[in-house]
């Protein structure tokens, strides 16, 4: 057709005057004599899809799409024709950026889940909180509707604890650094997260070397592979997957090293490679588990592979070995009964006896492969010299309150002292 022959040379004609131009309906009165002089110098139109009374402004925009917009006044209609031809301008010879693409949240959480989520360690624990929490609330929003008021009113629907939320909110803002990243959200909504006051949690672990003992002679009664793990999960402090994932290849005998480099089939937590030192106590019994387990993991399955995260060995021989070395379930404060401790809190007993007997905190963050300072804080207190220094700050005697003499009292030793006298 016709028209079809004249767009692209309409196209090659600066916006402002070829594409952009103000139309209204017929049975619109113009306001002011000069309206219609106006009006002809735009172009005039018939009825504009019912809207009577209106102006339209029609203008091509950056990308080359056909836009239009519809307008009470003539007024209002020429401001924003105006300002739709600068912004249009501004984007063509790079003065300011595109506006992003109109997505929503779902479309984000399907890009995440795509290239950045299977890159990561927690790649089904993403999953699951994308489809439990944030999903359900955000998935049909665009990704611009996703701000401070929504978060809020998130949080105070949220009927799980802060740590819950403090995570979910933690990927929800990695997401949205995403959709920044990749130029489907201009600016990123500040929102704020739950204070975990992490060196106020409560952690268990083997209090005394005589629990230690007690726990791992019970290890050794289960089997040589139970207490090589739990012997090494003590005296390394190092994580479930990190001994998982353990080769003999990352032992160091002679030098009484290992390096941990992965956990399971993946990164460790932390993302970074680190040295555990093979204290004494442990020395032997690497050594002699060495000579009956020559396979390429440190702490194999039955059939010779990499343990997984259900392995029995985490839980189920865990919970007999703390019953034969007598170590009762206790009550949590939120009242329910669970077990004396987890596996977890071996790695915790790890690094409360490396503080109790007088370890460098700092070498202890190293070797242990805590991120922050403020993570491996909540063990300082239990140094022996932790509060040395402190003990005579305040003076060396507390003075001594005078006695308080009841009035009773005080009237029979009187009488006392007159029959003394008499």
């Amino acid at each position: 057709s016709l028209l079809d022959r004249l767009t692209p040379l309409l196209r090659r004609v600066p916006a402002r005057f070829s594409h952009t131009h103000v139309v209204t309906s017929r049975q619109v009165t113009p306001p002011g004599h000069n309206v219609r002089r106006q009006a002809a110098r735009f172009g005039w139109s018939g009825c504009d899809n019912g809207n009577y009374g209106k102006w339209r402004i029609r203008w091509i925009d950056a990308t080359g799409n056909r836009r239009s917009a519809v307008f009470d006044s003539y007024k209002e209609a020429e401001l924003a024709l105006h300002r739709a031809e600068i912004e249009a301008d501004d984007i063509r010879t790079g003065v300011k950026p595109a506006a992003p693409p109109e997505r929503t949240f779902a479309e984000l959480a399907e890009q995440w889940m795509t290239f950045r989520g299977v890159k990561k360690r927690s790649v089904v624990s993403d999953r699951s909180i994308l489809n439990r929490h944030l999903l359900p609330a955000f998935g049909k929003l665009r990704l611009v509707e996703v701000n401070v008021v929504q978060v809020d009113a998130f949080k105070a629907r949220a009927t799980v604890g802060e740590k819950t939320i403090h995570n979910v909110l933690t990927l929800l803002v990695a997401m949205l650094n995403y959709a920044a990243d990749i130029s489907w959200l201009a600016t990123v909504p500040r929102i704020r997260k739950p204070t975990i006051q992490l060196n106020q949690n409560e952690f268990r672990y083997l209090r005394t070397d005589a629990e230690i003992c007690r726990f791992v002679r019970a290890a050794a009664e289960e089997g040589d592979n139970v207490h090589a793990l739990y012997a090494t999960a003590i005296y390394t402090g190092m994580r479930a997957g990190e001994l998982a994932g353990l080769r003999w290849s990352s032992v160091n005998l002679q030098r009484r090293l290992i390096m941990v480099q992965a956990s399971y089939d993946g990164p460790t937590k932390s993302g970074d490679l680190r040295h555990a030192p093979i204290l004494d106590a442990l020395l032997p019994v690497l050594q002699a588990w060495r000579l009956k387990c020559p396979g390429e993991y440190v702490f194999p399955s039955e059939a010779g592979t990499m343990l997984v995260k259900s392995a029995r060995v985490f839980q189920e021989v865990l919970h007999r070995v703390l019953e034969r070395g007598g170590f009762d379930p206790e009550v949590g404060r939120d009242g329910k009964r669970r077990h004396f401790i987890t596996f977890h809190c071996l790695r915790h007993t790890f690094a409360s006896h490396w503080m109790m007997n007088g370890g460098d905190i700092f070498k202890l963050q190293r070797i242990g492969g805590w991120k922050s300072f403020e993570m491996v804080q909540r063990y300082a207190h239990l140094a022996p010299d932790a509060f040395a220094a402190d003990y005579g700050r305040m003076g060396g005697q507390v003075p001594v309150a005078p006695a308080v003499v009841g009035i009773e009292d005080a009237h029979r030793r009187g009488a006392g002292r007159q029959r003394g006298r008499g």
